[in-house]
Parts: structure tokens; C-alpha cells; sequence
């Protein structure tokens, strides 16, 4: 569900493996995230570039890690969104609450 591909002083860097962010694995990616946040006193960076597809109920799940993280003073960072996915997150206005950047090197210079 989740790979681990860095683990920085101040972040932690995971990639989702599915194409299909879907409810089939919503609830398990929130419980690993949140897991991830609870036992490392970093920030998530969250690497959707496999993610072809996302539905509501992964959406949710995205929203409860966030606000999982910000009431642990820590921060949740998306990137290298799809542009179907990236459109859809523009449409329901998610890119006011999350901070989206289009590459690992861009979300570097914010954290």
C-alpha cells in the first residue's frame, strides 16, 4: 500500500503503490500513515505518481491523516499528482488545504 523511499531528519518521504486509491484500501493506508505520524516526530511526504484514480472515501482518508498531523503540529505534503487527479483535487478545492507540489525537489524548498 505504502513503500517508504526516504526517512529524513524533519520528513518522511512514502510513495502509495496502487494505481486505484480507492475504498478497497482507504482504510488501510489511513491506518499506516497515521502510524507513520505517531511513531516518527516528522512530516509525511506523500508520492501519489502510481495513483491513476482516487475516490471519495480515499479522499477522506487523506483528510483524516491531515488532520491527524496538524494536531500534531506536523505537516502532510502531496506530490507528483496525475493531472486527472490533481484536476480533481482543484475541483473540490483540496489544494487550499493540502500543499501540493509537483516534485520531491519542489516540496524540499517548503519544508
Amino acid at each position: 500500500m505504502i513503500k517508504l523511499i526516504k526517512d529524513e531528519a524533519n520528513h518522511q518521504l512514502i510513495e502509495i503503490t496502487v494505481s486505484e486509491a480507492n475504498l478497497e484500501n482507504a482504510d488501510a493506508f489511513k491506518l499506516q500513515v497515521i502510524q507513520l505520524l505517531d511513531t516518527h516526530a516528522k512530516s509525511v511526504v506523500i508520492d501519489l505518481n502510481n495513483v491513476e484514480y482516487i475516490d471519495s472515501s480515499f479522499l477522506g482518508a487523506l483528510v483524516a491523516i491531515l488532520k491527524h498531523a496538524i494536531a500534531m503540529k506536523k505537516e502532510v505534503i502531496l506530490i507528483n499528482l496525475k493531472k486527472d487527479v490533481h484536476d480533481l483535487l482543484l475541483l473540490i478545492r483540496l489544494d487550499k488545504v493540502f500543499k501540493i507540489y509537483s516534485n520531491y525537489k519542489e516540496a524540499l524548498t517548503h519544508l
